[in-house]
């Protein structure tokens, strides 16, 4: 197996293929870049369904200025032959759809590098290898674990950390608890704060976060201490005035719970929870088992020693009206800040973080 390849200093333009599933939560990749990233410049999104529109009204109704294009030919003739093309899924199990293949051969022979999210990885596969290296170009495997000599260990260090450390955990899975950290850590600088966010997933590595490590990818014997060095390093190198964590799954999700190494091994003290106004059942399946109440996640992460300072509703399949509805009850339920971040933004929340940074 070809081991991990540096890829910190990757950047430039880049397409991105959503596989017909532009609207679709398994297009979550590519709807981060969409809405923003520094690493790559994001000059078109390749998708036969949607070709013709813009990929921001496609996502959330802004444009964006990214057009959707049938295909990397047309695209390659309208902007441009671009560095990058990005696998922008995010499948269950991070497998590669098999109907994928041709268009990262035909990306391979344009002499266009491909960046890889997925668990499948293109340099074990040797067709891939090879037209690779008959085009000079690379495939970067985002999700290959680090080697051993490079993982960090836990740290008792991050009890030095003494700005505030905030977790934005989720309900469940790709209901946008990326967007929403990476939301928060722009508000917070637009206002003056010195903020960062430490990436857990391979989107927000894409998305150009200095700091973090690809959680599902890690050994578990170091999530704790890849997280801890990635904060540790965040504070001792920017000496921000918050940071905020990408959280990953959710406490309950029965696929793969994940949260405490947050709260505990980040110690992380103050949590903003995402959770979705309607849905009933993790992963939208009964087998799965139904979604506890907000007031039930919220007692568990007390269990745990921190506070949750705000709920960050997604209003997926909500009317305007609902959603609003929705933040209304929940405020007077709870008692917290109730945001609708992609309908009215997250500076709500501001004043509440303001104080955390001025004790």
């Amino acid at each position: 197996m070809k081991s991990r390849i540096d890829i910190s200093g990757i950047k430039g333009d880049a397409f991105v293929l959503s596989n017909g599933i532009l609207d679709d939560g398994n297009a979550k990749t590519t709807h981060g870049l969409i809405r923003g990233s520094s690493r790559f410049a994001i000059k078109a999104v390749i998708d036969p369904v949607f070709a013709g529109k813009d990929a921001g009204e496609i996502l959330d109704g802004k444009h964006r200025g990214i057009p959707v294009i049938a295909s990397l030919e047309e695209a390659i003739a309208l902007k441009g032959k671009p560095d990058f093309c990005i696998i922008g899924i995010a499948t269950e199990g991070g497998v590669l759809p098999e109907n994928m293949m041709e268009i990262i051969k035909e990306t391979l022979n344009h002499g266009i590098s491909i960046v890889n999210g997925l668990h499948k990885y293109m340099n074990d596969q040797p067709e891939m290898v090879a037209l690779a290296e008959k085009n000079n170009v690379q495939l970067i495997d985002v999700r290959r674990p680090k080697t051993f000599e490079s993982l960090h260990f836990w740290s008792e260090e991050i009890y030095e950390v003494d700005c505030p450390v905030i977790a934005v955990m989720g309900m469940d899975c790709a209901i946008g608890k990326r967007t929403s950290a990476r939301m928060l850590m722009e508000a917070c600088r637009a206002s003056g704060l010195k903020a960062e966010m430490i990436y857990t997933g391979q989107t927000g590595w894409m998305q150009g976060a200095k700091y973090g490590f690809i959680f599902d990818s890690t050994l578990n014997d170091f999530v704790s201490g890849e997280l801890s060095h990635a904060i540790i390093s965040a504070y001792k190198n920017e000496k921000p005035d918050i940071i905020f964590l990408e959280g990953q799954s959710s406490l309950r999700n029965p696929s793969g719970p994940c949260g405490p190494e947050f709260l505990i091994s980040g110690n992380a003290k103050k949590v903003v929870l995402v959770y979705r106004v309607k849905q009933q059942y993790f992963n939208d399946d009964p087998k799965w088992g139904p979604m506890p109440p907000v007031e039930s996640e919220i007692k568990l992460i007390n269990a745990y020693g921190a506070e949750v300072i705000a709920l960050m509703l997604n209003t997926r399949d909500c009317t305007l009206e609902e959603a609003t509805k929705a933040k209304d009850d929940y405020g007077k339920k709870l008692g917290i800040p109730v945001l609708l971040p992609i309908e009215e933004g997250v500076e709500e929340i501001l004043p509440v973080i303001i104080k955390l940074t001025t004790k």
